[in-house]
């Protein structure tokens, strides 16, 4: 094991997230609108993506020097064919203590047994309404309840699920209050993820955003909660947790950074890695690796690459940094969330 390597903020490795997919069968206006993402967009070629025999081979590197997580992610990385063959090598790394993987959940029933026996435990999985208004927010009219259906699917399967809603006000801000009943009366955990100035296309703008202050606010006019402590350095969601113990979660980053406690490293679709969910550039490893490279060559440059890092961006967001990164970042289906 190298020693523990930091960034120029300090801050450790802990968590990689692969995005194994830039395809999705969704179409949320917040990443992947119908109107750019259309029926005749160009997705990557099957060479552009890593092969799982490369991305194990990174992986295994990335353990070496601390990571103990590992988030699948997309797109909808359950369009990615033989997923569960990636799980099962990705569980037998020494040093990966958890695996787990975003997901629209459309397919678990599909694929979902084949995932759980390659040891995969825990989903994140997406939700953003309960009524009519997910239809439109997917682009594909798909309804909540065929969501639902699949995660009492996951949930009989064993799986530890987490629903993820991205909140917009005046999209679905209404369902707030919906959405913590009936996940509080499921017992699973429901986290609400501030509308963020990801990728190009969704046309974010701060008068967009619920804030955390204000979705409490609104919780605490109907149920008690009361917060929970962090489970460890870099927790993203701050939790509080409801009188039976199900926790809700809120991803704040927009209105409390967390980028001073943030560990993770991320590698796109397309081979980059990029030490931040809103960069604009990233280092090129998959041409880097298929140079034939060798394992301290690869290992040397991801520790430059970590050492380099000094992104802070949500740390940083103004209303005239957003107008200065526009059609810079990185699209969301490449890099996941």
């Amino acid at each position: 094991m190298t020693a523990q390597i930091t960034d120029k903020l300090g801050r450790p490795i802990r968590d990689l997230r692969i995005s194994v997919t830039d395809r999705c069968n969704f179409r949320c206006a917040y990443c992947m609108p119908k109107e750019i993402f259309g029926d005749d967009f160009l997705f990557l070629a099957k060479d552009e993506l890593l092969t799982f025999e490369e991305l194990i081979r990174i992986a295994d590197q990335y353990a070496q020097l601390g990571v103990k997580k590992i988030r699948i992610t997309g797109g909808e990385p359950l369009l990615r064919r033989d997923l569960p063959q990636l799980i099962k090598a990705l569980n037998d790394i020494p040093g990966i203590e958890d695996i787990g993987m975003t997901t629209n959940g459309l397919l678990l029933k599909k694929h979902g047994q084949a995932l759980y026996n390659a040891g995969l435990r825990r989903l994140n999985i997406s939700l953003d309404a309960l009524d009519h208004v997910f239809e439109e927010v997917n682009g594909r009219g798909v309804k909540a309840d065929a969501i639902i259906e699949q995660i009492d699917y996951a949930k009989r399967l064993g799986f530890q699920i987490k629903v993820n809603m991205v909140v917009q006000k005046g999209m679905n801000d209404h369902q707030l209050l919906a959405m913590t009943e009936y996940f509080k009366e499921q017992q699973i955990t429901l986290r609400f993820i501030e509308f963020m100035d990801v990728g190009n296309d969704n046309g974010w703008n701060f008068d967009q955003v619920v804030t955390k202050s204000e979705m409490i606010q609104l919780i605490e006019q109907h149920y008690i909660i009361k917060p929970v402590l962090p489970k460890y350095f870099g927790e993203v969601a701050k939790y509080y947790e409801h009188d039976n113990g199900t926790k809700i979660g809120f991803i704040t980053s927009v209105s409390e950074s967390f980028c001073s406690s943030c560990t993770r490293v991320r590698l796109s679709s397309d081979g980059k890695i990029y030490g931040c969910l809103f960069a604009g550039s990233g280092f090129d490893l998959k041409s880097f690796v298929r140079q034939g490279v060798t394992d301290e060559e690869l290992k040397s440059q991801i520790i430059k690459i970590w050492q380099e890092r000094d992104d802070r961006y949500s740390d940083e967001r103004t209303a005239e940094t957003v107008n200065n990164r526009q059609r810079k970042k990185i699209n969301m289906n490449y890099i996941g969330g």
